[in-house]
């Protein structure tokens, strides 16, 4: 027997104020397993931030009001101050924010000094987002990060004493030779800090990054399917212990007002838009992104045109179907409109529900955390 969905659950669509993403292509070295877009040559810095005042001036009509800004990369603190400043400047120039904007930046912990975080809240900076990856030397060396462990700490400790209340730190899982117990401890220490956000990530690897060359060369080999689950819900576990909400598959935070506001905007088609090579937007439908080279989009901007290396128009199933991949990787779940469509099966519902991947709650379908598992294959068993 079917039923036909309330209109309340085609109405839950959430309508949210534009969020501005600002991509800085530069890194003082390159992380071996990163596939983000970023070049190590600085020299071509002041052309990028030229051109991207340009870029800002093609979009300052385009949005209206921004809830939400994230400087992220890269690496945004290998930015100078008057880099930061300049950058800021023009920002405030050209658009508007929300008076309770979350401005969030990014941070490698080698950059930061309670000067450098003072004038980050100077610039009206609210949330940090620390770039740590690990407290043990050995794993750091491993990734090949900038930083040693002593030095992650001590830019924690100045974080909090510069008077930053909402931080979150990234950490990363899965690495060669790495217990349960040595996880655990990685995690201890995180929390000693008192972030307000986690984002805990398995190691996985791109063949067009450094590490992902070396383990298709048999130099080291990467978690197995079984142990990357076991770590995944021995972290969700501890973290849910300790206070955390699990709101989306990698992410923790300590209660739902310290869920990144940004991230959020992605999982539910809400509008943004993306500056900077390789940065992405979306509004009405509509998704682009631009040229993944510092040469190439400054050159397109240079002539006044916009630096768009791409872009996808989808239609109303697309966009349903988007809904039910980014939403059943969250805790806030899709409406039975968005699974079901027009009709929602109570019998396909149960049996789904039986299966102890999704629940039901306020008339959403929620990821259990065992679902969050096996998130990407969860809206094969909703009607297509």
């Amino acid at each position: 027997m079917s039923q036909k969905a309330s209109t309340t659950d085609k109405t839950i669509r959430i309508s949210e104020t534009p969020g501005l993403y600002i991509h800085v292509p530069f890194c003082k070295t390159k992380c071996p397993y990163c596939d983000f877009y970023s070049v190590t040559d600085l020299s071509i810095k002041d052309a990028w931030l030229h051109a991207l005042q340009i870029e800002m001036d093609l979009y300052r009509y385009d949005f209206g009001t921004f809830e939400t800004l994230y400087i992220g990369g890269g690496t945004p603190t290998v930015l100078s101050d008057d880099d930061l400043g300049n950058l800021f400047d023009a920002l405030h120039a050209r658009f508007t924010f929300s008076a309770d904007a979350e401005i969030t930046i990014e941070a490698n912990p080698d950059d930061i000094t309670k000067d450098r975080l003072i004038f980050l809240r100077s610039l009206g900076a609210n949330r940090l987002s620390v770039g740590v990856q690990s407290f043990e030397e050995d794993e750091l060396r491993f990734l090949k990060r900038r930083h040693a462990a002593a030095g992650a700490e001590r830019a924690l400790s100045l974080v909090t004493e510069a008077g930053f209340t909402n931080f979150g730190i990234d950490l990363m899982y899965g690495l060669p030779g790495q217990t349960d117990e040595r996880w655990l401890k990685t995690l201890r220490k995180a929390l000693a800090f008192e972030p307000t956000h986690l984002s805990c990530y398995e190691l996985t690897l791109e063949e067009t990054t450094v590490l992902g060359k070396m383990k298709m060369a048999g130099q080291f080999a990467s978690l197995a399917e079984e142990e990357g689950q076991r770590f995944f819900l021995l972290t969700s576990r501890f973290l849910q212990e300790h206070g955390f909400v699990h709101y989306e598959i990698s992410n923790f935070a300590r209660g739902d007002e310290y869920c990144s506001r940004h991230n959020r905007k992605y999982w539910r088609h809400a509008p943004y838009l993306g500056l900077g090579p390789g940065a992405h937007s979306f509004q009405d439908g509509v998704r682009w992104w631009s040229y993944r080279s510092v040469e190439q989009y400054c050159t397109a901007l240079e002539g006044d045109l916009k630096p768009v290396g791409g872009s996808e128009t989808l239609s109303s199933e697309q966009l349903r179907l988007e809904r039910l991949f980014l939403g059943l990787r969250t805790r806030e779940g899709v409406t039975m409109h968005d699974a079901f469509g027009e009709f929602s099966s109570e019998p396909l519902l149960s049996q789904i529900k039986k299966s102890g991947l999704v629940t039901t709650r306020d008339n959403r379908i929620v990821p259990t955390v065992k679902g969050f598992l096996v998130a990407d294959r969860l809206p094969l068993m909703f009607p297509g």
